[in-house]
């Protein structure tokens, strides 16, 4: 899959860990073209499908979320074993009201400076 330039380049992409970004690319293979917003990956398949520890995958959505990559749409319920439903920041989404364009809440991602001790 091509990934953009801009997206690349930005301060959001390059701070990414190894695991978030295997995440994010994991959910983009589910995107079909009409269903970001209710693409569907559990901490326990993402992390038998990526060799990760659930712990690890809860902190990739955490930093995808964080650095506006990834939006969770629908809370799960994991009593009816539903999981959460995410949107790709940088994909368009089919809504009631028409197709909305990508909202590509990466750009605005700044890091946290950290201070001198």
């Amino acid at each position: 899959m091509p990934l953009p330039y801009a997206q690349l380049r930005s301060e959001a992409w390059r701070s990414l860990s190894g695991a978030a970004v295997r995440l994010w690319l994991e959910l983009h293979t589910r995107y079909n073209g009409s269903n970001n917003g209710a693409l569907a990956l559990s901490y326990a398949e993402a992390g038998e499908l990526l060799g990760m520890g659930k712990a690890t995958v809860q902190r990739a959505y955490r930093e995808l979320v964080e650095h506006g990559f990834l939006a969770l749409e629908k809370e799960g319920n994991w009593y009816r074993r539903k999981a959460h439903e995410w949107r790709l920041t940088t994909k368009p989404t089919q809504r009631a009201k028409g197709r909305e364009l990508p909202s590509n809440d990466w750009r605005s991602y700044h890091a946290k400076k950290r201070r001198a001790a």
